[in-house]
């Protein structure tokens, strides 16, 4: 059943083009239970106590082999009860199905309606807990309008290629551009579905509470605001983002989410509830600290030559994170939300843009390569899916 559009302000494309993006749009882009999350400000605070087992202040990573290979513009991933995973193509609005063991691609479909342009197209997807129950799919995707997110049904005993049901639209009205779309999407620990938007080259919106622009979202699977927001009829969870691309929670249900930056600083922040993030009047830490700003500070930056991070996951106590101007994987080790040192990074050129990674069952991150969404330099097999053993 197709929810409440929410109403947003659209920027022209004159302003999205002059407005430009360094780390983010100039280089390639990158349930049942209604209880609160216990996030920070939600049931859990970022000054809580830290672990007792924090993780060592240097990690290691090994790719331990290719899963997947060929893949064109893969964009977001969810991990299937029992370890496969689905993967979005974000230009061609097709959904695969990756074995876990052995790699083998099914095509379940594509998903009708999406306009893919810029930094816009099939984005985001997620499965909840109660996917072995209802066999739904999520995804948030661009239209001709604006961007979406919608539910299908995944039947994997029908032919490949005609395996998911029409999409039910269960929520609308994100802003839309050619830049800062946003698009990842992740069903929390309290069984919410959470969404990270752009501000679309409109700085303004970031700022802007009645707008879905620049902003983490967070709503009921039906698409309702959800039980706890800093709003009760509204799905805006924090604000003052510029373009959200990473959402992950830590052991202690800590929600934490990636960045890009525009000229100076790429962020990794940790997410309260109701606070302002800063943009477009804070990049970066706030001169003078966060008190005196009103704004929250990002637990950790980076330059954007180094970073423009886009997905994120949490294992092995850090968050590791997948950069794709940076063209490399960012491990950032935590006590509680202080960093234990500072940023390491590995596979420094070695494979590209890289877009997202996620955790495995196993303690183990996929992570998946982007450069054939038309700002990177493919090579023979890309794009593909690595698997990693790390510390």
């Amino acid at each position: 059943m197709q929810r409440r559009s929410q109403t947003a302000v659209l920027a022209a494309a004159s302003l999205l083009l002059a407005a430009g993006c360094s780390s983010g749009g100039a280089q390639p882009q990158g349930g049942a239970s209604s209880a609160p999350a216990k996030s920070p400000g939600a049931g859990a605070s970022p000054s809580a106590t830290p672990s007792s087992t924090a993780p060592p202040a240097k990690g290691s990573v090994k790719v331990t082999g290719t899963l997947a290979s060929g893949l064109k513009s893969p964009w977001g991933v969810a991990v299937l009860p029992g370890g496969d995973l689905l993967v979005a193509s974000r230009d061609t609005g097709k959904i695969v199905r990756v074995a876990a063991h052995g790699g083998k691609i099914t095509e379940l479909g594509s998903v009708p309606g999406v306009d893919p342009g810029g930094e816009g197209g099939l984005l985001g997807i997620a499965v909840s807990s109660t996917f072995g129950a209802d066999h739904q799919v999520h995804a948030y995707f661009t239209t001709a309008s604006d961007n979406r997110i919608a539910r299908m049904n995944y039947d994997e005993k029908r032919p490949p290629g005609n395996q998911l049901g029409a999409p039910d639209t269960v929520f609308k009205g994100i802003p839309k551009g050619q830049i800062h779309n946003g698009g990842r999407i992740a069903f929390g620990p309290d069984k919410m579905l959470y969404a990270g938007t752009g501000e679309t080259g409109d700085t303004g919106l970031a700022q802007d509470k009645q707008s879905l622009g620049g902003k983490i979202l967070r709503m009921t699977p039906d698409g309702e605001p959800a039980h706890g927001n800093p709003e009760a009829d509204s799905v805006v969870y924090d604000y003052g983002h510029r373009n959200v691309q990473g959402l992950a929670w830590d052991d202690d249900k800590r929600l934490w989410a990636s960045e890009f930056g525009q000229d100076t600083w790429d962020e990794l922040n940790v997410i309260e509830p109701g606070r302002n993030y800063g943009w477009p009047k804070a990049e970066g830490k706030a001169k003078g600290g966060a008190a005196d700003s009103g704004f929250m500070d990002p637990v950790e930056v980076w330059k954007t030559a180094d970073a423009s991070p886009s997905g994120i996951a949490y294992a092995k106590g850090s968050v590791w994170m997948a950069s794709l101007r940076g063209e490399r994987l960012w491990r950032i080790p935590l006590n509680g939300t202080k960093p234990v040192a500072a940023p390491q990074a590995f596979l420094k050129g070695t494979y590209g843009r890289l877009r997202t990674v996620v955790a495995a069952d196993d303690g183990a991150l996929w992570l998946v390569t982007s450069n054939t969404d038309g700002r990177g330099t493919p090579h023979k097999g890309d794009d593909r899916i690595l698997r990693l053993q790390v510390s």
